[in-house]
């Protein structure tokens, strides 16, 4: 599989961005897809996941009800629109599919090590 993201760059605190994935060699019927965030000196964080039968999703406790993952099944595009962003919002945001071996996506996929990642995409939210 390979993830191709866009999307990222510099925006002032309250703003918006989306970001997309593009996706090849996956389904996201059979896969788990969603977005994973690095900041500097912090370990990686779940932040959105999709995927599965039912099309499950699932959000960090800290991005609940500003972002929102949708996906795009006749373009095997994955988005994350964030709004409301604020400085601690600044990481590179990377996105990442894993088989989900024919089980459902449950919440604590955000804490999962995946196996297809992107090249990661920069985002900055100015104060």
């Amino acid at each position: 599989a390979q993830l191709v993201e866009s999307g990222g760059g510099l925006v002032q605190a309250g703003g918006s961005l989306r970001l997309s994935c593009a996706a090849s060699g996956l389904s996201f019927d059979y896969y788990a897809i969603g977005w994973f965030r690095q900041a500097p000196g912090k370990e990686r964080e779940g932040v959105a996941l999709t995927g599965g039968y039912d099309g499950a999703t699932y959000y960090a406790d800290s991005v609940k009800g500003r972002f929102t993952i949708s996906s795009d099944n006749a373009k095997n595009t994955v988005y994350l629109e964030m709004n409301s962003l604020t400085p601690g919002d600044t990481a590179v945001y990377y996105c990442a599919a894993d088989d989900l071996s024919g089980r459902w996506l449950v919440r604590s996929d955000l804490q999962r090590q995946f196996h297809y990642w992107g090249q990661g995409t920069q985002v900055t939210v100015a104060s």
